[in-house]
């Protein structure tokens, strides 16, 4: 991962950043109440779970008393440092998290793992690297095992900032245009947030034995600022359609975050 995310997850981490980013808003909450939805279908008592990305252990604590062994991975410090806390402060024995790099697992036997989640690397790395980031989780899931990963849409998140209330009139324009349409990038952190979409996560899930089992979005570009002025009964209301975005994956493409769920196969992918 680059100086400029590393710096980035600095200045972050010194506002807040991510420890807070679940509850930070009802908004940003969608994500994270979406994701843990739909893993709790695939992590059983009996699961051996591996998170590449853990952040400060969020999921790590949720389903700490929902599986068998939950290891973390993070290429950050400080994060790790508060997740730690976490596990000390609930006394957790099933928990524990490292350092490391998605894109470099070596020191994780191949095969090892019921479930991988990647929740958050994908976020940060351009499409070259997230091919060794799903390579690298494709190899430790033991066979028929579940493969998860988080990412951002680019013409959701694009979408969203043109109709945001603080921000539509900025966009679109034609600097945005070639950061996130061509380049695949944030216009805003340009080199620290890429995006992708769910037929390019598809395939290149595809490539390394990983078969598609659901790509969903988890929150929509209607999220970003409509859903924080709604009042309790109609954020109500509102839950009733996200439900049924969730479920069809031709919604995916027009949510900020997505979430793709794969099986790996029993039969190793063929060399490039």
């Amino acid at each position: 991962m680059s100086d400029k995310v590393l710096s980035f997850y600095d200045e972050y981490t010194r506002r807040g950043g991510e420890d807070q980013r679940a509850t930070s808003s009802r908004s940003n909450s969608l994500e994270f109440h979406y994701t843990k939805k739909a893993l709790s279908e695939f992590i059983t008592r009996g699961s051996r779970v591996l998170e590449v990305g853990c952040g400060t252990g969020h999921y790590g604590i949720y389903f700490a008393d929902k599986c068998k062994e939950y290891v973390g991975i993070d290429i950050y410090q400080p994060h790790l440092d508060i997740f730690n806390s976490k596990i000390k402060e609930n006394r957790l024995t099933n928990v524990s998290c490292q350092k490391g790099d998605a894109m470099n697992l070596s020191g994780i036997d191949n095969d090892s793992f019921d479930v991988i989640l990647c929740l958050g690397p994908m976020y940060h790395l351009p499409k070259e690297d997230r091919e060794a980031a799903f390579a690298e989780c494709a190899r430790i899931c033991k066979p028929n095992g579940i493969a998860a990963f988080a990412y951002v849409n680019k013409i959701g998140a694009y979408v969203g900032g043109c109709v945001h209330d603080e921000m539509r009139s900025d966009y679109p324009n034609k600097e945005t245009n070639s950061y996130v349409l061509k380049q695949g990038t944030s216009d805003l952190n340009p080199g620290v947030f890429y995006f992708s979409m769910p037929e390019e996560m598809t395939e290149s899930a595809s490539r390394h034995g990983l078969t598609k089992i659901r790509n969903m979005g988890t929150d929509f570009f209607v999220t970003m600022s409509v859903v924080d002025k709604m009042d309790d009964e109609k954020f109500e209301i509102y839950m009733e359609l996200a439900d049924e975005m969730v479920k069809y994956e031709s919604c995916a493409g027009m949510s900020n975050h997505a979430l793709l769920i794969c099986r790996k196969s029993n039969i190793s992918p063929s060399p490039k």
